[in-house]
């Protein structure tokens, strides 16, 4: 019923094969239109998606203990930033 398809990536241009297989799945799951995407480019997008590859870390120094750490967020120079382990306890005396 299905035959294999070439179609080409949007992203990059290579040519790839859309399989009967996974033509039969498109429509088993109700997907209206065929990927416009390589395995590939769908990968790395899914990846900048989720914020894996561009994550920027900030180093800080633990206002506590003095350990050296990195950080997901800008630390604001007018609080306290902890490491992980100083601020669970700080948080922690603070709900008790």
């Amino acid at each position: 019923m299905y035959t294999d398809k070439i179609l080409e990536c949007k992203d990059c241009g290579e040519s790839f094969v859309f399989t009967a297989g996974e033509q039969e799945f498109y429509a088993q799951k109700g997907f209206d239109s065929m990927p416009s995407r390589c395995k590939k480019c769908r990968e790395q997008r899914r990846a900048e998606s989720h914020g894996r590859s561009k994550r920027v870390m900030y180093e800080i120094v633990c206002a506590r203990c003095g350990k050296v750490e990195s950080i997901p967020f800008e630390p604001s120079h007018d609080k306290a930033v902890y490491c992980n382990e100083c601020y669970k306890a700080v948080t922690a005396r603070q709900r008790s």
